[in-house]
């Protein structure tokens, strides 16, 4: 007896990859440095653009992708202490 065939699921809708960019003031492998001056940027872009502009979705990209999540969930639990240590 044959085995029956199994049931294809609908394709998903898949968004296109992206990842963050070479940055020649970081050319080492490792992106500590990358992953904290991105996620300074961008709160320093919010500051002055204020909140939600699209121009500052640039830095929130590359540290999202580049940052473990624990970091920014304590930087982010030191900034609404007023702990953190970077200049925002």
């Amino acid at each position: 007896m044959a085995p029956k065939p199994m049931p294809v699921a609908p394709q998903e809708e898949t968004l296109p990859l992206k990842v963050a960019p070479w940055d020649p003031r970081f050319p080492n492998q490792n992106q500590t440095k990358y992953c904290y001056q991105s996620y300074l940027d961008f709160h320093r872009c919010e500051k002055i653009k204020g909140e939600g502009d699209s121009v500052c979705k640039y830095f929130k990209d590359v540290f999202a992708d580049i940052c473990p999540n624990g970091w920014v969930e304590r930087w982010d639990s030191q900034r609404a202490e007023g702990t953190f240590a970077g200049k925002i």
